[in-house]
């Protein structure tokens, strides 16, 4: 396990805005306010969205897409460096009108409204392939 401890400097709260993409309105925030690393929570409702499942065995994201209104019933990730510019992994938990959940990997979604909270660390994180699972991680 790589660990170590990080300190936090400042905090954000931000409405995403409707229409938008929900990743890169992020991404976005972290980019006006110079965070290279941070940690994030949201929640709130897309139009569409396209969800990545990580297949294990073959080292590959799978898509799922959604062309449907769906609620942001939970939503958590990281801002980090990745190839010298700042990427929100975020993951979600999406549900429909019937109150079935689906989640992933968020690759891209519509915003419809969403309300983000971000907390920013001190020290940069750079991400870096990790050749045991082919991705990007960590440290």
């Amino acid at each position: 396990m790589n660990y170590r401890a990080v300190e936090t400097t400042d905090e954000y709260v931000a409405r995403l805005e409707t229409g938008a993409d929900w990743r890169a309105e992020i991404e976005s925030l972290a980019d006006a306010v110079d965070a290279d690393a941070a940690w994030f929570t949201a929640l709130g409702a897309v139009q569409d969205a396209e969800l990545w499942f990580y297949d294990q065995d073959e080292c590959a994201y799978e898509p799922i897409e959604f062309d449907e209104p769906l609620e942001v019933a939970s939503c958590v990730g990281n801002v980090s460096l990745l190839d010298g510019d700042r990427f929100a992994h975020t993951h979600v938990v999406l549900s429909g009108p019937d109150g079935n959940a689906v989640a992933g990997h968020l690759n891209e979604a519509t915003v419809w409204a969403g309300e983000v909270h971000l907390r920013v660390f001190e020290e940069p994180l750079e991400r870096d392939h990790d050749e045991t699972t082919d991705l990007d991680l960590w440290l």
